[in-house]
């Protein structure tokens, strides 16, 4: 069964990396810039086949990325349709198509995943599961302030708009308390600091929400555009919430995982059904998406940042020397890897 789960996420990676290369061959052919090479993966080549426009069309052996090489990209040319002679806000959106594309892919199999649940929630209030010690459960009318029927619309100062917000927000207060804000009777009404209930995993406390159960609605057309917009963001905000703890030193690098571990992901995700297994394949694609806008050496974001400086000066950083920032970016880049993936087989192998 391990070979599935390997398969199964380099066919998640192969159409990740496919819809990000596709948006900026997209857009480069729409402003005629010349494309000599559109590969998916890097390394030996498995295929290719050069097509009627030019274009060689290849399949690479290490599916963890690809590119679309345009002529004139990283270096200065006078031929003809070369990127570096386009018009910079032509040049920006072509880079910026792929992670583009990608969050776009991301809230198409979010509303896939909306469609194909069998239940939708509300932000009211239904119950609580509490249980115990001796394991049975509780019932309550009131908990922690909060009372059923009881609409919740912000925690701290995030508004709440599905079920979803509720969850995430909740998690990474971890064991901080928090003004709720809710409608009651009709009314807002503010719980004065609530301590949600908690548990821990690797060594880092999470807010858990779960006991708190909440009113199922019908899937009504608008109610499933709501929802699949509404959890597209929050599944957003909880990757940059992840992203931001990184740079904070709130986790370590040893926290990141990189492909191995997603197979390992994979396998663990698939045990628990398809809305968990298409969950995850929606968060990968986000989460490339956000990563490549980042303003990072070798990334989509530092290309951006390189073209706003062009359009506050006037005039674009020499070619030379921008590639020497995203070759010394590609180079931290792949040692980043090798540490990541290093990680990730100790956890999946000898842990």
């Amino acid at each position: 069964m391990t070979f599935v789960y390997v398969l199964l996420g380099i066919v998640f990676f192969g159409i990740i990396i496919l819809v990000h290369e596709s948006g900026h061959f997209a857009f480069a052919k729409l402003f005629k810039v010349a494309i000599t090479e559109f590969s998916v993966g890097f390394g030996p080549k498995l295929f290719s086949k050069k097509g009627k426009d030019g274009v060689s069309y290849s399949l690479r052996a290490v599916p963890v990325g690809g590119y679309v090489n345009m002529v004139g990209e990283d270096e200065d040319s006078t031929e003809e349709g070369a990127f570096c002679s386009k018009p910079v806000w032509q040049r920006i959106i072509i880079v910026s198509a792929g992670a583009v594309m990608n969050i776009i892919l991301g809230f198409v199999l979010m509303g896939i995943l909306v469609g194909s649940s069998k239940e939708i929630y509300s932000t009211t209030v239904s119950g609580f599961n509490v249980v115990n010690e001796v394991g049975e459960s509780l019932e309550f009318e009131e908990f922690l302030g909060i009372r059923v029927g009881d609409t919740i619309t912000k925690i701290g100062n995030r508004k709440i708009n599905v079920r979803n917000d509720f969850v995430y927000e909740v998690m990474f207060l971890g064991d901080k308390s928090v003004d709720v804000q809710v409608i009651r009777d009709g009314k807002e009404t503010v719980i004065k600091d609530v301590a949600f209930d908690t548990f821990s995993d690797n060594g880092m406390v999470f807010g858990n929400a779960a006991f708190i159960r909440t009113t199922t609605l019908k899937k009504t057309f608008p109610e499933f555009i709501k929802q699949t917009f509404c959890q597209g963001i929050s599944a957003m905000r909880v990757l940059w919430s992840s992203l931001l703890s990184i740079f904070k030193g709130k986790y370590g690098v040893e926290s990141l995982s990189g492909p191995v571990g997603v197979i390992g992901q994979v396998k663990e995700t698939a045990s628990y059904g398809f809305d968990s297994l298409l969950f995850l394949f929606v968060m990968l694609t986000l989460n490339v998406g956000i990563i490549n806008l980042l303003p990072l050496p070798a990334f989509d974001g530092g290309r951006l940042f390189f073209m706003l400086i062009e359009l506050v000066r006037g005039k674009p950083v020499p070619a030379k020397y921008e590639g020497y920032v995203h070759a010394a970016g590609f180079a931290l880049i792949i040692l980043l890897m090798i540490f990541v993936t290093y990680n990730d087989i100790v956890r999946l192998f000898f842990k």
